[in-house]
């Protein structure tokens, strides 16, 4: 009698362990749920329940072991723990960015935002976007502003920048979690990222606040993949360690002050925080709903 074990998101996640249980004497096998949206792991003997759930356990922990890679070799099927099948290309990237459509409506919108900079419009723009100290939106109640600024961008080399980490970070929690979700890591974080930054920056003449960028939202979009890769490996989400140690090391360059630009460290702080909070929260509901 078939005997369920575990279920994942990421279809290739499912196949991994199947084919180490596979290696270890275990009939397993993969079918899709009911719901067509998570993918069960099935044992064939529910003899082998016990051993099998000690291996799960350890395939969570410590999801890509080589072992793991290596049984998938074996059974003569590759697998790997990420969807998005083109690589850490920038036209891969960018690929997967398109056919994901929060994200890319996020930066669609930013390029248009900067496009129309260009011909002049930055001034009437920022006018409109850009945030202002809590104290004068209390009054004005344009509270639009507490996001605004994540639609600006000052350079080239600053959009171009974030909407790679964007198109990156983004596709990868809307295809695993879904539109809902990545709405709603981008709107926390832009406003939390946004506010925190507020208490750090000087108002021009007028009120404005001269900050801007999608960088606060990306480190929380980092925060957010690199913890649930490590509470909930089996959901499918994960970043290298290398982009994790390069992020960080920009943040640290940034409060050392040595760059070529201003940096709006406190909303890439308050974005990072934000992103692993949120993480915490969702791996902390996940496992109360199993219980």
């Amino acid at each position: 009698m078939n005997s369920p074990l575990i279920a994942f998101r990421q279809e290739g996640v499912a196949h991994l362990l199947a084919n180490y249980l596979k290696s270890q004497s275990i009939d397993a096998k993969v079918e899709r749920t009911s719901a067509g949206d998570e993918y069960m792991v099935v044992l064939a003997n529910e003899d082998d329940a016990l051993r099998a759930r000690d291996i799960t356990e350890a395939f969570l922990r410590n999801p890509n072991d080589p072992k793991y890679q290596q049984a998938a070799w074996e059974h003569g099927q590759q697998v790997t723990l990420t969807r998005t099948g083109s690589g850490m290309s920038i036209a891969g990237m960018m690929k997967n960015a398109m056919t994901s459509p929060m994200t890319a409506s996020v930066l669609v919108i930013c390029v248009v935002v900067y496009a129309l900079s260009l011909f002049g419009l930055f001034a009437p723009i920022a006018s409109e976007l850009m945030m202002q100290p809590l104290s004068l939106l209390v009054q004005n109640h344009e509270w639009w502003r507490v996001i605004g600024p994540a639609f600006i961008h000052f350079s080239i080399l600053h959009i171009v920048f974030n909407l790679l980490w964007w198109g990156m970070l983004g596709a990868q929690i809307e295809r695993t979690l879904g539109v809902s979700m990545l709405m709603l890591v981008f709107v926390i974080s832009a406003v939390t990222s946004n506010i925190g930054q507020s208490f750090f920056t000087d108002p021009l003449p007028g009120g404005l606040l001269p900050f801007g960028g999608l960088s606060g939202v990306v480190y929380a979009l980092m925060g957010f993949v690199w913890w649930l890769g490590w509470l909930k490996p089996q959901w499918g989400l994960s970043i290298p360690r290398g982009i994790i140690g390069f992020m960080l090391v920009w943040l640290v360059l940034g409060y050392a002050d040595i760059l070529w630009v201003n940096m709006a460290n406190a909303a890439h702080t308050v974005g990072l925080i934000t992103g692993c909070l949120l993480a915490a929260v969702l791996s902390i509901g996940a496992d109360k709903r199993a219980d």
